[in-house]
Order: structure tokens, then C-alpha cells, then sequence
């Protein structure tokens, strides 16, 4: 083999492995968003739930205000950070969404009839069933970020993601200082 034939080789290896490691990063990004998109659904979900779960307890204990004013308000916080797409903020929220959620339940306590009905029954169980959902669509979302930042990160694998821009993104984790929204929200009969 003469040096032109080894340098082609080398050059056509090196091609290679720049386009594989770009379409690499490309399902990466894209299962991240996918997965993301998991997470929205469920949010969009859970949002939905939560004005039918309010007024059905205001119809039976309609003089606790401040804790409807504070669901109503975290809802509305985690949904404005949703839409504008960050990932932090958004964490943030729904750790205030899920404090402000378990102080409705803790109201629905001192009111047995209000724990009979099926209505707040049913929505309970929804509400129980959609962080489930949202738990483990945040698993599946930190997964692929995971996957992503630890390839944005290594070596050589760097090179092709500074060279193309491909950035490592946000994990959507519980906050420090947010010890009230570590537990699940509990639904107690």
C-alpha cells in the first residue's frame, strides 16, 4: 500500500466515525425530547385534574380559602415555567404544586363526607395514578439527559459536540431546600 491509499483510509475512517457519532447525538437529543414530552403530558394531565379536585372540596369546605389560593397559584406557576420550556423552573413548581396538593388533602381530612364521595374518590385515585405516571416519565427523562451529558462530556465524543453545538441539558430533579415536595402526595381515606 502506498501513503495516499493509508491516508484515504484514514481520512474515510475519520468521516465515518464523525457522521456515526453525529447521528449519535441526534437520537439522543431527540429521545430526551421524547421523553420530556412524557413528562408534559402527564404535567398537562395532572393540571387538568386539580381545578375538577378543587371544586369538588370547595363544595364542602369552602371557607378554607388560602389552601385553594395556593393550589390555584403553584398550578398556575407550573404551568407558565411548562410553557416556556424550563426544565428548572419547572421542577421548582411542581415541588410547590405537590406541597400545596398534599395541604388540600390534609383539608379533605376533617371532612368525612368529603372523603366519601365518589367524585373526590375518583379524582384521588386519577391524581394518585398521574404521579405515578410523572415520577416515572422523570425517571425515563433523567435517564436519556443522563445518557446525553455523560456523551457530551466524554472523550472524543466532546470534540463532535462542541464542533456541533450539542449541549448537555437540565435534569428535572427535586431541589435541595425542598424537602415538602420529597414525599409522594398522599391520599388518605
Amino acid at each position: 500500500m502506498n501513503l495516499n491509499s493509508i491516508l484515504m483510509a484514514i481520512l474515510v475512517a475519520i468521516v465515518l466515525w464523525v457522521i456515526f457519532a453525529y447521528n449519535r447525538f441526534i437520537r439522543m437529543v431527540n429521545r430526551a425530547m421524547e421523553a420530556w414530552a412524557d413528562i408534559d403530558v402527564q404535567l398537562k394531565r395532572r393540571y387538568d385534574l386539580i381545578p375538577n379536585l378543587i371544586n369538588t372540596v370547595k363544595g364542602y369546605a369552602g371557607h378554607e380559602k388560602g389552601v385553594f389560593e395556593s393550589v390555584t397559584e403553584a398550578r398556575t406557576r407550573a404551568m407558565n415555567s411548562e410553557a416556556r420550556g424550563d426544565v428548572a423552573g419547572v421542577a421548582a413548581a411542581e415541588n410547590m404544586l405537590s406541597g400545596a396538593l398534599k395541604s388540600l388533602f390534609a383539608v379533605s381530612e376533617n371532612y368525612p363526607d368529603l372523603k366519601a364521595n365518589q367524585n373526590f374518590l375518583e379524582l384521588q385515585r386519577e391524581l394518585s395514578d398521574t404521579e405515578n405516571k410523572i415520577q416515572a416519565a422523570r425517571r425515563f427523562y433523567n435517564t436519556n439527559v443522563r445518557d446525553l451529558n455523560i456523551t457530551v462530556e466524554s472523550f472524543p465524543s466532546n470534540i463532535i459536540a462542541s464542533l456541533f453545538k450539542f449541549a448537555k441539558k437540565d435534569f428535572f430533579e427535586l431541589g435541595a431546600n425542598e424537602e415538602a415536595a420529597r414525599e409522594p402526595v398522599a391520599v388518605k381515606f
